[in-house]
């Protein structure tokens, strides 16, 4: 697998990683009563999306792939 291609995959998964996040937090606002439910959820969506903010930085600034 080249890496323009493994870079596209990584890129790919953070946009999921961004999603799963976004879902997680309309649930834990709109759906969950219980308290403790909320922060567990709410906390992994903001631990997802600094994830896939981490992931997009390292792919955006590591520059084209030379092939």
């Amino acid at each position: 697998m080249s890496l323009a291609l493994m870079k596209m995959w990584f890129a790919l998964g953070s946009m999921g990683l961004m999603f799963l996040a976004v879902a997680s937090i309309y649930l834990s606002r709109f759906k969950f009563q219980n308290r403790f439910l909320k922060i567990a959820v709410s906390s992994f969506a903001y631990m997802c999306m600094l994830i896939s903010g981490i992931i997009v930085f390292f792919v955006v600034f590591s520059g084209p792939v030379n092939e």
